[in-house]
């Protein structure tokens, strides 16, 4: 009977705490949600206190009449309706609007950092003896001017990758190898604005490289995979060509799909493109190629748990989307990780903020015996311009010590 009423006690016990626990657990994640809460509606007042100066700007520069109250009207419409059309248009079926946002958001962007100064230099000249009206009318010109130029020289920059090469040697004389010739590109982002002409860019510049290996590291799809589809993208990629040892490819951020993740790489795989999700390979018993999750999974493994099975003597590349936490990678003895991500802030500003973040924003940094190389990435994310970056095809020509 003293058992009997012990082991009762025992599991009420487990109850109450398994209730406690459940309950702990459901108050912190409705405390996160407040918080997030929070967080959204003070974004939305400064997005629209920020739209606000720029569309009144813009309003007393175009000088209307005082009764022209269906210009104003107007005027309000169209500001308002661009400035939601970004959120608006990821709602599927609202094609228009998505292409509309992406162009908002890089027309916005540009009168943030314009339109201040602008405002600053009629103030300035208004100490002049010059023409208030007239001061006011050509510094409006002038942002206009600059405006239409910047969107011009960003778009360039995104539809227009260069081949950016790396020199680099790996002490594996175990390999049977001398050289190895790799062609990189991440962050594609193949959707609306990021399509078949530039996937078509992407296949030609790749293979002109006459590539060993290609690995694309990531943000493949812009979100949502049904444009890649509508596109027919995998039939262009299956034109990619590296023999002898193929294309290879993990997944980043971006990655979406409504459905499993096994049909996004479905998707990919069927362009003969092999998608390593926390998976390692070795190939032809000459190197090995691993491919992480990306670190927004929570079930990705460690690094040094995918190369448990790996031979340290071959050469090891590691597709890692997010250029994070090298020094874990260089500790299992990767030889090489090649990232995107970062865009490399893909507009000026947005570059002191990467740099800030990673330890390797862009480029090439030599960690111990492991090296490092994050690329710009060939699309873009968002406003289809590039200030202060370039789309960029990355090739790695290695060399075996």
């Amino acid at each position: 009977m003293l058992k009997s009423a012990a082991g009762h006690n025992d599991r009420l016990l487990f109850i109450f705490v398994s209730i406690k626990d459940m309950i702990g657990l459901v108050e912190k994640r409705r405390r996160g949600m407040d918080m997030l809460i929070v967080i959204g509606i003070f974004a939305i007042l400064i997005y629209g206190g920020l739209v606000y100066y720029i569309g009144w700007r813009g309003y007393r520069w175009l000088r209307p009449t005082s009764s022209s109250w269906k210009f104003k009207t107007l005027y309000i419409l169209v500001v308002g309706l661009a400035a939601c059309s970004f959120i608006i248009g990821r709602i599927p079926g609202l094609k228009i609007l998505g292409i509309v946002g992406a162009y908002w958001m890089a027309i916005f962007y540009l009168l943030l950092l314009l339109v201040p100064l602008a405002h600053i230099t009629v103030i300035l000249l208004r100490l002049t003896r010059l023409p208030r009206q007239r001061t006011q009318f050509w510094a409006g010109m002038a942002t206009l001017v600059l405006v239409i130029s910047l969107m011009g020289y960003g778009t360039f920059n995104a539809y227009s990758p260069i081949i950016t090469t790396y020199r680099i040697k790996m002490e594996k004389g175990s390999s049977s190898l001398s050289s190895l010739n790799i062609a990189m590109a991440a962050d594609t982002h193949f959707g609306l604005l990021s399509g078949k002409d530039h996937a078509e860019r992407l296949v030609k510049e790749m293979n002109a490289l006459k590539p060993d290996l290609i690995l694309l590291p990531g943000d493949m799809f812009d979100d949502d995979i049904q444009p890649f589809i509508d596109q027919k993208i995998d039939v262009i990629l299956a034109k990619l060509d590296a023999p002898p040892y193929g294309v290879y490819a993990t997944l980043g951020n971006h990655d979406k799909h409504k459905g499993t993740m096994q049909e996004l790489i479905d998707t990919l795989e069927h362009s003969g493109i092999n998608v390593l999700y926390d998976e390692t390979i070795t190939i032809n018993d000459q190197l090995t190629i691993v491919g992480r999750k990306d670190m927004s999974d929570p079930d990705r493994l460690t690094v040094d748990k995918l190369m448990t099975d790996t031979d340290p003597e071959k050469p090891i590349i590691l597709l890692d989307h997010q250029p994070t936490k090298l020094g874990l990678s260089e500790q299992a003895g990767v030889d090489l990780v090649v990232s995107g991500h970062t865009h490399r802030g893909q507009v000026f500003l947005g570059n002191l903020i990467t740099n800030a973040l990673f330890e390797n924003d862009w480029g090439y940094l030599k960690k111990g015996n492991m090296q490092s190389i994050v690329t710009s990435g060939f699309g873009f994310w968002g406003p289809p311009i590039r200030i202060g970056t370039r789309s960029e095809i990355v090739n790695i020509m290695v060399e075996f010590e």
